[in-house]
């Protein structure tokens, strides 16, 4: 277990925060109950921060048959939809939501080409309200596989996330299991499937990203 690259400079920054008001508060008001809450809040906050950008090492077995889940967390959807970005036809959509608690980094669930990578600006809706997915801050990364099925990899923000990181660009071949980003402090990921894609897992289920089996064509 070590710490997502993606930490380094928030947990700095809360160590820096934290030290710059508990030392003043500790010389003013000494060793008080005050002055101790103040520093279990910020010890507590840290240790959470530090948590929050813990990065399992988790090793994948490649197989072109399954779609690996993309993230740790719930699924929320499993539902056929029309995908109106990049198919523009009806996809069978699984959703991954994370919670606070879950790990957030995200993994490529197939191996691949980068055909489409795409930023959009938005909203910082729940990440688990079903509108999350057009309304919110977004990255869309289609992958296209050797068999020439496509799928779309959604990563989208939450209310309190500000910010997707997606490390793949256009054109680029992607092996299953590798990183595909990070998202800050709440989140969801979106795949949009071909619809006759089988689905294995089923509503509220518990998954770990590059371990657990969604879906197998």
């Amino acid at each position: 277990m070590t710490i997502h690259r993606e930490g380094y400079s928030t947990l700095i920054l809360v160590l820096v925060l934290g030290l710059a008001i508990n030392i003043p508060i500790l010389i003013l008001l000494g060793i008080t109950w005050v002055s101790l809450l103040i520093v279990f809040i910020f010890l507590i906050s840290f240790l959470f921060t530090l948590r929050f950008f813990r990065y399992p090492t988790r090793i994948t077995k490649s197989n072109p048959e399954i779609i690996l889940s993309p993230a740790d967390g719930k699924i929320v959807t499993l539902s056929e939809v029309f995908e109106d970005e990049y198919f523009k036809d009806k996809r069978f959509r699984i959703s991954v939501f994370m919670s606070g608690f879950n790990v957030h980094a995200n993994w490529i669930p197939v191996s691949g080409s980068i055909q489409y990578c795409k930023y959009h600006p938005g909203r910082n809706l729940l990440a688990i309200h079903p509108k999350s997915s057009f309304l919110n801050e977004r990255t869309s990364i289609v992958i296209q596989l050797e068999n020439n099925q496509k799928i779309l990899v959604r990563q989208i923000a939450g209310i309190f996330a500000r910010r997707v990181v997606t490390y793949p660009k256009s054109g680029q071949i992607v092996q299953q299991g590798e990183e595909l980003g990070f998202i800050k402090f709440g989140s969801r990921l979106d795949l949009f499937l071909p619809p006759n894609t089988k689905p294995l897992v089923k509503m509220g289920d518990k998954v770990k990203g590059n371990l657990s089996e969604l879906a197998a064509w």
